[in-house]
């Protein structure tokens, strides 16, 4: 996997002289048009899917669709997009891609396609932006140079009308590359990818005018860290249990002096160390009220991933959320990778109540815990379960919730609830208890029983 300096200044602002501040309309040229953001280190290619088999003419109303086997610019994600984020996409979704440099093609893998409920809530400002595309859910697939997809409709001839498409309109793929800094392949390889390339302006004006917002965006969201750790720090040390308490204590001198319940501050990963673009994300920062509970989720994006390249994942799942799902930030509040390393999600900081897009419905006065993965069929790992725990044992001690309790939360709407009912969770749920998804899938949701008392036990109940 292609290197990152995640705290290069220079690449930061590099990648700011060349980034579009709107986000970027798929593409609604020809069959297969590609189109790309300027050439800047990390990109976005769409392709346009087209239909396949014997619904080959454009407006057709085929039941399969894709995008035939083809080289292209190097990328490391991929997911499909619609126009319509209301319409879901039933079917199923494979795509097969060609490692970078070589002639070997993978076999078809499934990408899961229910992902609107990775969201956020209905009626939200966020949601309701007009940005906002319907979108399957992440795939990781290391470095490729080629790919092949095809989506297969579900057809119910009770509800497609003669001539209409079962599959929702506008179909894109998205090819996301990751990388930070400019390409040691060359231009030629990698598509003009240096930070140096022209970027549609030769503006002196236009460059400084991008890099100060750059430079604004993370200050602000390093800044909403500053009590945990300096300015620009790429981690937030962890702290041992008795020095966590001290200095819960000192920041709350008007509570009663009795010893809180509240798990060691972990170690966690901040956007800068993992190399987040803060002029990707739309500005500002978005709080509730408190953090009563916890929602655990899956990133669906497949486990074949080595730990030294979840910065990648998570750089991918974030410009994959912004720039193709049209979110404003990515959904998650913290993501942990199998090793057991805790990233901050959202900016915003992360012990403060940031509202996320991580369950539909339920993102007031929660947060969303994603581990990288999909464990549907495979166990999550011992270390990202501990991690699980021991970042709900601090963050809900915080807010002096209990990790093993329940609480009540009003629902925003959704499959399950509908809106304005008060209901029952747990404090540590799955995504699946506020909204009808497989999500976290059942083996890590099979786990959260123990992770509940692991997280109160490092409470100190």
């Amino acid at each position: 996997m292609r290197g990152f300096l995640a705290s290069s200044v220079g690449v930061t602002c590099a990648a700011a002289l060349a980034l579009p501040l709107a986000l970027s309309a798929p593409a609604q040229a020809g069959p297969q048009a590609a189109t790309t953001e300027p050439a800047v280190p990390g990109s976005t290619q769409s392709l346009r899917l087209v239909p396949l088999g014997d619904g080959r003419a454009l407006g057709s109303a085929a039941p399969e669709q894709g995008v035939v086997r083809r080289a292209v610019r190097s990328f490391s994600l991929v997911g499909v997009i619609w126009d319509d984020p209301d319409t879901e996409l039933r079917g199923r979704v494979q795509v097969r891609t060609r490692a970078f440099g070589t002639r070997h093609w993978t076999g078809w893998q499934d990408i899961e396609t229910h992902n609107h409920e990775h969201g956020a809530d209905p009626d939200s400002a966020e949601s309701t932006s007009g940005r906002v595309r319907g979108s399957t859910a992440p795939l990781w697939v290391g470095d490729s140079d080629g790919v092949e997809v095809r989506v297969q409709a579900e057809v119910d001839e009770r509800s497609t009308a003669p001539g209409e498409s079962p599959l929702p309109r506008g179909m894109h793929l998205e090819l996301v590359d990751p990388d930070e800094e400019p390409s040691s392949r060359g231009a030629s390889t990698a598509g003009g990818r240096s930070a140096g390339s022209k970027a549609g302006t030769d503006s002196a004006t236009t460059a400084l005018d991008a890099a100060a917002a750059t430079t604004s965006a993370a200050h602000e969201a390093t800044a909403a860290n500053a009590a945990l750790a300096p300015l620009g720090a790429t981690a937030i040390p962890a702290l041992s249990k008795a020095r966590t308490e001290r200095e819960y204590l000192a920041a709350h001198p008007g509570e009663p002096r009795a010893k809180p319940y509240i798990g060691a501050r972990p170690r966690i990963v901040t956007r800068r160390g993992w190399g987040a673009n803060e002029r990707l994300r739309e500005r500002g920062l978005v709080y509730t009220k408190k953090v009563k509970a916890a929602f655990v989720h899956h990133t669906a994006s497949g486990n074949n991933y080595r730990c030294s390249q979840a910065s990648s994942v998570i750089r991918s799942i974030y410009r994959y959320h912004v720039k193709s799902s049209g979110w404003r930030d990515i959904g998650y509040n913290f993501l942990v990778d199998k090793c057991g390393n805790i990233y901050e999600g959202r900016a915003g900081g992360v012990a403060k109540p940031v509202m996320g897009a991580h369950t539909l419905g339920f993102n007031s006065d929660t947060m969303g815990i994603a581990v990288l993965g999909t464990f549907a069929d495979t166990r999550p790992a011992a270390a990202a379960l501990r991690a699980v725990a021991r970042l709900a044992a601090w963050k809900l001690g915080l807010y002096g919730v209990n990790p093993r309790g329940k609480t009540y939360l009003k629902s925003a709407g959704g499959n399950l609830y509908r809106k304005g009912k008060n209901v029952r969770l747990n404090v540590i749920s799955g995504h699946r208890d506020g909204f009808a998804t497989e999500c976290p899938g059942r083996l890590l949701y099979g786990k959260l029983g123990s992770a509940r008392t692991t997280a109160a036990r490092y409470q100190g109940r």
